[in-house]
C-alpha cells in the first residue's frame, strides 16, 4: 500500500525512499539512490504517480527493500552491504560536507534523516548505517513515525559497510486526523508578528478606504453641484463657459487602449488567477491539502482549467467593448498567456534539472499531459467563455460617447510619468502582503509546512481592497529562485492589475453615469 490506509496484523508496510539533497537548499534534490546506498533484499515494488502535482514536484519514490510488517517488531538486522571503493567514498564525503539529508515515507508520513557527519577537524567523515524506526499506531492505522540514526562508521576506501535497520511498534493516542500536527510549526506561523501584520494591514485598509472616500466624495459632491448649476443655464451661457475638472475628459475616458488585444488578455488572465486563488484558498481551508503529496498543485491545476471560462468571458467581453474584431486571436492569447509563461519557465528549469540529474526533472509523459490539458481542456473552455462574454456583455454601453478626435494630453511632471506611478502605486499593495509573503516563501524555500490559509484569505481580501483604492487614486491622475519568483511575481502582478482595472472601471462608470453630456 502506498497511501494512508487501514492495516491488518502482519500486513506489509512500505518504506519509500524519496530524495536526498543539501539541507540549506530545499529545492536542490536528487534521487535517494543517486548516492551509492545499497538496496534491501525484498522484491522491488514500482511506484506510480498518484497525482499530476506529485509528478510535477519531482516526487520519485523508490522502494527501500526493507521488510516491514504491521505490528511486527524487527530487531537490528543487516539488510545490505556497501562495497566502498574510492568513487563511492568520494560521493559520500561530498554529501556529508554539504550536509545532505534524505527523505523517506511510511504511509504518506514523511521522515527525514542525515547522511553522515564529519569530525571537528573536517578530516574524517562518518556514515550513519543504522536506521532505527519507531512507528506509532492507533487501532489499525499508522499515526506516527520517528527515525533515529545510529551506527556511525568511518568512511575508509576498499571496505565493506553493513547497513541495518530495526522496527519498534508502540500504541499511540494520536488520532489519525491529527497525525500531521507534529509537522506543523504554530510557534512560527501563529507568532505575534503574524497577527500584528494582519492587524496592521486592516488598519491600513480602513485608513486608505476612509481617506480615498473622503477626498473623492468631497470632490465629486462639489463637482456634481457645479454641473447641476450648469444644467440650469441657458445654452448661450453654457457655451461661453469651459468644461473643467474630470468632466473635461468625458469624451476620452472610455477610449480603447492602444493595444486592446494584449490588454484584454491580461485582464482576463488576471480575473482567472484571482478566481483560482480564491477557490484554492477556500478548498485548503476546508481540506487539509498539506497532508497529501502534490495535492495543492493538483488542486490548483484542476481549478485553473475549470475556471478557463472566466478568462474567456472577461477578456472576450472587454475586447468586444473596445471594438476588437480579431477575437479568435485574442482568445488564443488569453488562453495560453499564463500557461505559456508558467510552462516556459518550468521547462527551462527542467532542462537545468535534467543536466544535473536532479529529482525535480519533469518526466516527458507529464509534459505531454500538461500540454493536453492546455489544448483539450483550457482552450475549449476559454472559447466558451469568450463566446458568452462577447454575446452577453460585449456591447460598448459606456455612459459617455467617445470623441472621434483624441484630446491633446498636456506635458506631465516627472512624478506623473507612468513608470513613477507604477512604482509608487505598488508600495501600499506590497506593504499589505509582504509579511504574509515571508511566511509563504519560507514554507516554499525552507522546511516549513504552510497551513494558515485563513490568514492567506484575509490578506487576499486586503490586497484587493488596497489595490482598488490605489488604482482609483492614480486613475484619477493618469535560475530556480529567479525562475519561480518571476512566475509568482508576474502572476501576482497580472492578478492585481486585473483587480485594479475592474474596480477602477466600475468607479469611473459610476461617476460618469451621473453626468449629463450633450
Amino acid at each position: 500500500k502506498t497511501t494512508n490506509d487501514r492495516y491488518t496484523d502482519k500486513e506489509e508496510v512500505v518504506l519509500w525512499m524519496n530524495t536526498v539533497g543539501p539541507y540549506h537548499n530545499r529545492q536542490e534534490t536528487y534521487k535517494y539512490f543517486s548516492l551509492p546506498f545499497c538496496v534491501g533484499t525484498k522484491k522491488t515494488i514500482s511506484h506510480y504517480h498518484e497525482t499530476l502535482g506529485e509528478a510535477l514536484q519531482g516526487v520519485e519514490l523508490e522502494f527501500s527493500g526493507l521488510d516491514i510488517k504491521f505490528k511486527d517488531e524487527v530487531m537490528q538486522t543487516t539488510y545490505c552491504e556497501i562495497e566502498l571503493d574510492k568513487a563511492k567514498r568520494d560521493a559520500f564525503v561530498y554529501a556529508i560536507k554539504n550536509h545532505y539529508w534524505y527523505q523517506m515515507y511510511i504511509d504518506d508520513l514523511p521522515i527525514w534523516g542525515i547522511v553522515g557527519e564529519a569530525d571537528e577537524n573536517g578530516e574524517d567523515h562518518y556514515l550513519w548505517t543504522y536506521k532505527k524506526l519507531e512507528i506509532g499506531f492507533n487501532g489499525n492505522r499508522i499515526v506516527d513515525v520517528n527515525l533515529t540514526s545510529e551506527g556511525k562508521v568511518k568512511l575508509v576506501p576498499n571496505t565493506r559497510i553493513a547497513m541495518s535497520y530495526s522496527v519498534k511498534w508502540k500504541k499511540s493516542d494520536v488520532k489519525f486526523e491529527d497525525r500531521f500536527d507534529k509537522y506543523l510549526d504554530p510557534s512560527f506561523f501563529q507568532h505575534r508578528i503574524h497577527w500584528f501584520s494582519i492587524f496592521n494591514s486592516f488598519m491600513m485598509v480602513i485608513f486608505l478606504v476612509g481617506l480615498v472616500s473622503m477626498i473623492l466624495m468631497r470632490t465629486l459632491r462639489k463637482d456634481y453641484a457645479r454641473y447641476s448649476k450648469e444644467e440650469e443655464m441657458d445654452d448661450m451661457d453654457r457655451d461661453l463657459g469651459d468644461e473643467y475638472g474630470w468632466k473635461q475628459v468625458h469624451g476620452d475616458v472610455f477610449r480603447p487602449s492602444s493595444h486592446p488585444m494584449i490588454f484584454s488578455s491580461l485582464i482576463g488572465s488576471g480575473c482567472q488567477i484571482f478566481s483560482v486563488s480564491f477557490i484554492v484558498i477556500i478548498v485548503a481551508m476546508v481540506e487539509d491539502l498539506y497532508t497529501e503529496r502534490g495535492s495543492m498543485l493538483s488542486t490548483a491545476i484542476f481549478v485553473y482549467a475549470a475556471t478557463s471560462p472566466v478568462n474567456g468571458y472577461f477578456g472576450g467581453s472587454l475586447y468586444a467593448k473596445q471594438g476588437g474584431r480579431r477575437w479568435i486571436k485574442q482568445m488564443f492569447i488569453g488562453a495560453f498567456l499564463i500557461p505559456a509563461m508558467v510552462c516556459g519557465t518550468a521547462f527551462f528549469i527542467n532542462f537545468i534539472a535534467m543536466y544535473y540529474h536532479a529529482s525535480r526533472a519533469i518526466p516527458f509523459g507529464t509534459m505531454v499531459a500538461v500540454c493536453c490539458i492546455c489544448l483539450f481542456v483550457i482552450l475549449p473552455l476559454n472559447l466558451v467563455g469568450t463566446i458568452l462574454g462577447r454575446n452577453l456583455s460585449g456591447q460598448p454601453n459606456f455612459p459617455c460617447r467617445v470623441n472621434a478626435v483624441p484630446r491633446p494630453i498636456p506635458e506631465k511632471k516627472w512624478f506623473m510619468e507612468p513608470a513613477v506611478i507604477v512604482c509608487l502605486g505598488g508600495i501600499l499593495p506590497f506593504g499589505s502582503i509582504f509579511i504574509e509573503m515571508y511566511f509563504i516563501f519560507t514554507s516554499f524555500w525552507a522546511y516549513k509546512i504552510y497551513y494558515v490559509y485563513g490568514f492567506m484569505m484575509l490578506v487576499l481580501v486586503i490586497l484587493c481592497i488596497v489595490t482598488v483604492c490605489v488604482t482609483i487614486v492614480f486613475k484619477d491622475r493618469t535560475s530556480f529562485y529567479f525562475g519561480y519568483m518571476a512566475v509568482f511575481s508576474s502572476s501576482l502582478g497580472i492578478m492585481c492589475g486585473a483587480v485594479g482595472y475592474v474596480g477602477t472601471s466600475a468607479f469611473v462608470r459610476k461617476i460618469y453615469t451621473n453626468v449629463k453630456i450633450d
